[in-house]
């Protein structure tokens, strides 16, 4: 495959994945999520960590609105997320500048959380009449209900200090990209069946990922059905209005 939205190294048992929709703040597209699977699957037995980065300025900022027509199903996505909690690999989630509503669920679904200082984490479903409906079963495990129903909402960012606290984030530096090095150094000693095994263990203790699917489904279906919902997104694509501002004459 000829990679268009994402880029992707394989450096001996480590894999790189890094969102290359820049212009577009790294947005989740379908061809993005298509490559992404592709580029898991591709080594699966051979890899053993997996790190997942995005540009400076933004991770991963959410679903792409310009495409609103094809992320009415979710389940594809919510699948590439499952993956990344439960695979025979080590994920990490190297987080450099802005992280919002799926970008929430890459996060949230990676083994490992590393950002730097000026990371930001923000859900702005609701301000469109949305809900972060496949995103909270996997940020409830990393952060419990009440602080993800927190950032649920109150829809405005927290920054990396408060993430780590409520461990969103494992580790932040101001020197990001070292703390990644040092983190693979030891991680790259782990063999492939010491991962195979604790991560089987490890889903099989927290299931409730596999359980709440349908839900989270059926939730994300039925406010994206809602016309209004997607005339407000429609709006702010074409004008840059929330729903609450008034248009000028």
């Amino acid at each position: 495959m000829e990679f268009q939205s994402i880029k992707v190294r394989y450096q001996k048992n480590i894999c790189f994945i890094k969102f290359n929709r820049n212009n577009y703040k790294n947005t989740i597209t379908d061809q993005l999520i298509d490559e992404f699977n592709y580029a898991l699957n591709k080594y699966e037995h051979e890899v053993t960590i997996v790190v997942i980065e995005g540009s400076p300025d933004y991770f991963c900022f959410g679903a792409d609105f310009q495409g609103i027509d094809n992320i009415k199903n979710p389940e594809s996505l919510y699948q590439l997320w499952l993956n990344l909690t439960s695979k025979p690999y080590i994920t990490i989630a190297h987080v450099q500048g802005k992280v919002n509503a799926g970008g929430v669920g890459f996060v949230a679904a990676c083994d490992i959380v590393i950002a730097n200082e000026k990371a930001l984490f923000s859900l702005s479903e609701l301000l469109f009449g949305l809900l972060p409906a496949c995103v909270l079963p996997f940020l409830i495990r990393r952060v419990g209900f009440q602080k993800a129903n927190y950032m649920t909402l109150m829809t405005h960012p927290i920054t990396v200090q408060q993430a780590h606290t409520w461990n969103l984030v494992d580790v932040y530096d101001s020197h990001s990209e070292k703390m990644l090095r040092k983190h693979l150094l030891r991680l790259k000693y782990i063999p492939k069946s010491g991962i195979m095994r604790y991560k089987r263990y490890a889903s099989a203790l927290y299931d409730l990922l596999y359980t709440l699917k349908p839900k989270a489904l059926t939730a994300n279906h039925g406010t994206f059905s809602e016309n209004g919902n997607l005339e407000k997104i429609k709006r702010y694509i074409e004008k840059g209005l929330f729903p609450w501002e008034e248009e000028n004459e």
